[in-house]
């Protein structure tokens, strides 16, 4: 699978994840987040940006449960918390996340 962005082609795994992390920008992940039926807003970015910092940080894409509890840390109690995030990603705040956020699929997502 690849996505098509201003004429350039960016591979993807079979479930949507960039094999090249490095390639992300904010386009592609407009394009990712529209194939998974999402209409980015502030809130979206917030947390996309978040997972971004926090891969950077700790070279690995949190699973739900460690993810929770560090946009709990890092944004509040009001964010932090799986029904917000599940709000915002309905089908899997980590692994649909990541996903936008152009980072491997979270350890432990089935």
């Amino acid at each position: 699978m690849d996505y098509q962005l201003d004429g350039a082609s960016f591979p993807a795994d079979e479930e949507g994840y960039l094999l090249d992390i490095s390639a992300w920008n904010k386009g592609l992940a407009d394009l990712i987040a529209k194939d998974e039926n999402i209409d980015m807003n502030d809130d979206h970015w917030e947390v996309v940006n978040f997972l971004r910092d926090y891969y950077e940080e700790y070279q690995i894409a949190p699973a739900i449960r460690v993810l929770t509890k560090a946009v709990k840390k890092s944004l509040g109690e009001d964010k932090g918390n799986s029904k917000y995030l599940y709000e915002l990603f309905p089908y899997g705040p980590a692994k649909q996340a990541c996903k936008i956020a152009g980072l491997p699929k979270p350890t432990g997502c089935i």
